[in-house]
């Protein structure tokens, strides 16, 4: 790892990944999506798959455009029991630059789901973000944002994006 790289970024990257984590919590789902490139992806993997190289995930977007259709139809025909998620989010590195540029980022996540019902928390997923990040826009950019989780499986249907 380049330490002057990460100390350089950090600032810059903690801010990215908090305003993803705040934008699903508060109910800002769409905001996820001009966090992203317009090429960019979003993928949820299970950590079981990606240490077998299998390419199965849960939610597989490979632009901004896919994003939003998938929030799109989680706010117009999904059906599913009012929740909340509460993320906290750690462990932030910037661990390198690619040829092109991008900060290439590692983090832990876990990910607690409230059941608006019950008021039950629950947690829900748990894991580390790999993440290519670039600086070039008016504000930082995901060029890709791979999220693994740890579990072998999701209790329940992955709706919202985590």
């Amino acid at each position: 790892m380049n330490l002057s790289l990460h100390q350089t970024h950090i600032n810059t990257v903690s801010w990215l990944l908090a305003e993803w984590a705040h934008a699903i919590d508060d109910d800002r789902v769409e905001r996820i999506a001009e966090l992203m490139r317009e090429d960019g992806s979003y993928t949820v993997s299970s950590r079981f798959n990606v240490d077998r190289g299998l390419p199965l995930a849960i939610i597989d977007a490979h632009s901004a455009a896919q994003l939003r259709d998938r929030i799109r139809s989680m706010r117009v025909a999904n059906i599913y029991q009012p929740q909340h998620y509460r993320r906290a989010v750690s462990a932030i590195q910037v661990i390198g630059q690619t040829e092109t540029g991008l900060l290439q980022v590692r983090s832990s996540f876990a990910v607690f789901r409230t059941l608006v019902t019950t008021g039950d928390s629950l947690f829900f997923a748990g894991g580390r973000c790999d993440d290519l990040v670039d600086l070039e826009a008016d504000e930082p950019r995901f060029a890709r944002r791979h999220m693994i989780f740890d579990s072998r499986a999701v209790e329940t249907l992955m709706i919202i994006p985590i």
